[in-house]
């Protein structure tokens, strides 16, 4: 009898870490704002799913936040003009604040606006001036710094970094946007520079980079001010570019894979459009542009072959196109321009900046359903964090605030 109370203990535990994952990082656990979570509520009573605790005094800015070994972590500006750490346990109370140093006075973002990356037992914070810093856990004692715009010349962009960057194996990955030096990587460990892009010299926008597998080739791809770009993670090596301008160089949507087709967006009535990777993933062929699904800086689901966004300004709306065609599957006004994640079969968007409405939406190409609705009351400034699922909850950053919704089902 007790080995099997054991057995079932262990299958219950089993079952639980199943339902539920971690998001140590922008944009979820494959930086894709696909999130593993099952056992999700599919509809939500009127008002919205309920409300587990709300955190306030996180200060101003539009990060999102990183989920990891039971804290919540995520980045904020104070009235001292510095940005900070703050570390939140499960229940929302705010465990430990840590200044990185000043963070962009811009007038009409100021504040914080990156989401902290982390690894292990390493916190990485990208600030809006471009300052890097790798933290320890769980004292958060800084372990190194490295200024990117000015140890590799980037420009200054019009609205400040917004890059969250991304950690892969031994390497940190960042955008300056210098001289031979659009991308670089540097050693987690101690912030040496590994590499930097070597004939690749447009500057930075606002993108955070990601790494595909293209037929076991491992592909770093990610945005500048007018190009896709795809480079060796290993070398630094450019692979090929693509040319896609948008108005003030806002590039701020990573490009999206699957079967050999990478998908790449940008606001501002410019669209996107669908590149085919040759087998070696040395080259890329255009197959098809769309301007329905401008997306301006929300983020794109693609999930099962068809992708899943709002637009900007040729169509204010969410939108499902087909990835292999570039084909308009369904597009609705109902839902208005906001950042889109997906979890358990829905889709989940965040309406900004100034709606602050989150939707709940079937992700399915045949139809546009929308199953709940709710506003966002809490918090300040705009609706510009993108939201994140962890262990049940959905997690929404607005300016001060951070607000918890239980929407496991039950």
């Amino acid at each position: 009898m007790l080995k099997y109370s054991a057995v079932l203990i262990a299958a219950i535990i089993l079952c639980g870490s199943a339902l539920a994952a971690d998001s140590p990082q922008f944009r979820g656990p494959s930086r894709n704002g696909i999130y593993t979570e099952t056992g999700l509520l599919q509809a939500w009573p009127e008002g919205g799913p309920a409300v587990a605790w709300v955190a306030e005094g996180l200060g101003n800015g539009y990060p999102s936040i990183a989920v990891a070994g039971g804290a919540i972590y995520t980045l904020g500006t104070l009235d001292d003009g510095l940005g900070y750490i703050f570390v939140l346990d499960s229940e929302g109370k705010i465990q430990k604040k840590v200044p990185y140093g000043p963070e962009s006075k811009d007038q009409q973002a100021p504040g914080s606006r990156t989401t902290p990356t982390v690894d292990g037992t390493q916190l990485y914070v990208m600030s809006g001036l471009g300052v890097l810093g790798c933290y320890k856990l769980p004292d958060l004692t800084k372990v190194w710094e490295v200024d990117i715009l000015k140890t590799f010349s980037g420009p200054k962009i019009t609205w400040d970094i917004a890059e969250s960057v991304l950690v892969d194996g031994n390497t940190v990955y960042a955008t300056p946007g210098g001289p031979d030096a659009s991308v670089v990587a540097l050693d987690k460990m101690t912030g040496k520079t590994l590499w930097t892009s070597k004939g690749l010299s447009d500057p930075a926008s606002y993108c955070s980079p990601v790494i595909i597998d293209h037929k076991g080739k491992r592909i770093l791809v990610t945005e500048t001010a007018k190009l896709v770009v795809g480079l060796d993670p290993a070398s630094g090596k450019v692979l090929w570019t693509h040319p896609h301008e948008t108005d003030y160089d806002i590039h701020a949507v990573a490009p999206v894979y699957a079967d050999g087709m990478l998908y790449y967006t940008g606001g501002y009535k410019s669209g996107g459009g669908m590149l085919e990777l040759s087998p070696d993933g040395a080259s890329v062929t255009p197959k098809w542009q769309d301007t329905t699904l401008d997306c301006q800086h929300h983020g794109i689901i693609l999930k099962d072959g068809y992708l899943y966004g709002t637009g900007h300004q040729s169509f204010n709306g969410l939108v499902c196109l087909e990835l292999k065609t570039g084909k308009v599957m369904w597009k609705t006004k109902e839902v208005t321009q906001g950042n889109i994640l997906y979890a358990d079969g829905m889709l989940y968007i965040y309406e900004g900046p100034k709606a602050g409405i989150m939707d709940l939406v079937k992700a399915s190409p045949t139809a546009y359903e929308r199953t709940g609705t709710f506003n966002v009351t809490q918090g300040t400034t705009k609706h510009w964090s993108h939201p994140v699922i962890a262990n049940g909850k959905l997690y929404v950053r607005h300016g001060d605030a951070l607000i918890a919704y239980n929407i496991a089902a039950k």
